[in-house]
């Protein structure tokens, strides 16, 4: 297995969105007014930011930096998220006006992930994301910062060929992002998740030359975000409590030859409810979700220090993307370094 091989596995992982199921525990309006909130957060970040930094984890196990070197990589993302909007009116019991309308979501990411390494088994990151999105239904758009992410990354022991490598990594993602619970719901996006979320797990690999088998596993726990005073319908959204978040993946690259390899996984997220809490003392719940992913990458060299990952997705599940494209590359740090 050629070195380089087990630095190019970039997994670039999606985003995956809120199903829009509420329940009011009181009248069928209220209902309504939930539902519409919880919709809009389909469009959200939220549990995609901690799968995200899971599989990163992952891929940087195989080589963690040298104490005092330094890397950065730049990334560009496209999620496309295909839905069918049912609109009627109730009169007299009878469905009047039904149409159902396609609508599309366009997610574009370019984000910037710099690292360096404290020590030799120690690797500190961040994670500066740009994210512009367009909403085909609502004619909604927005371009601004997404969440930053801060990550930390511990190889407890040495790497000992033939034997399966374990890193540990813990990251905090912020809520500098457009927050989903600061807008207009009906005329705005979002670009952040709106809440702090602290996750930790860790990752496994070995290597069968010229395979290398990998997985993760990891939890997440996002913090209740407090004195939202955000207008929804005719309540008024005072706090938002997150459920926790359970996340995995697993596997395997392969070496063609010097310069090209192959790599395909399978990432899997649970997130529990999330409870929406009004000023009037009501209650909104969108029910807890699984979603899938399935990734196929492609690593290339083009130079003796350049390799060039693409990569593309697809949503197994229903609150999964339809699909996903990504592609990411390292950018010289010589002149930093002087």
């Amino acid at each position: 297995m050629k070195p380089w091989v087990l630095r190019s596995l970039c997994l670039c992982l999606t985003l995956s969105p809120l199903q829009a199921l509420a329940q009011e525990q009181e009248d069928t309006s209220s209902v309504d007014e939930a539902r519409e909130a919880l919709s809009r957060q389909e469009e959200d970040e939220d549990t995609s930011r901690q799968l995200e930094e899971v599989f990163q984890a992952a891929e940087e196990n195989y080589s963690l930096l040298k104490a005092g070197s330094m890397s950065l990589k730049y990334s560009f993302d496209y999620d496309y998220t295909g839905d069918q909007r049912i609109d009627l009116e109730l009169v007299n019991n009878s469905i009047r006006n039904l149409d159902v309308t396609p609508s599309a979501t366009h997610k574009f990411t370019n984000s910037f992930s710099f690292d360096y390494g404290l020590l030799n088994n120690v690797t500190l990151g961040v994670r500066v994301p740009f994210v512009v999105k367009y909403d085909t239904q609502d004619d909604t758009q927005v371009s601004d910062l997404g969440d930053l992410s801060f990550t930390t990354r511990w190889q407890p022991l040495p790497y000992v060929p033939g034997t399966t490598s374990i890193t540990l990594y813990g990251s905090l993602n912020s809520k500098t992002g457009v927050s989903p619970y600061e807008i207009d719901i009906n005329r705005q996006l979002s670009t952040g998740s709106g809440y702090y979320t602290v996750s930790g797990g860790a990752s496994l690999s070995k290597v069968l030359d010229p395979v290398v088998i990998y997985g993760s596993v990891g939890l997440a726990y996002s913090v209740k975000e407090e004195d939202v005073n955000q207008v929804r319908g005719s309540r008024l959204l005072d706090s938002v409590e997150p459920g926790f978040g359970l996340n995995g993946s697993a596997g395997f690259a392969y070496s063609l030859s010097y310069d090209i390899s192959l790599s395909a996984s399978v990432q899997v997220a649970y997130n529990d409810e999330t409870v929406l809490e009004f000023s009037d003392g009501s209650q909104a719940v969108a029910q807890d979700q699984m979603t899938g992913i399935i990734n196929f990458s492609l690593g290339t060299r083009v130079s003796e220090t350049t390799i060039i990952n693409t990569n593309v997705g697809f949503g197994l599940t229903e609150d999964a993307p339809d699909f996903s494209i990504g592609v990411s590359l390292p950018i010289n740090l010589a002149g930093l370094k002087e």
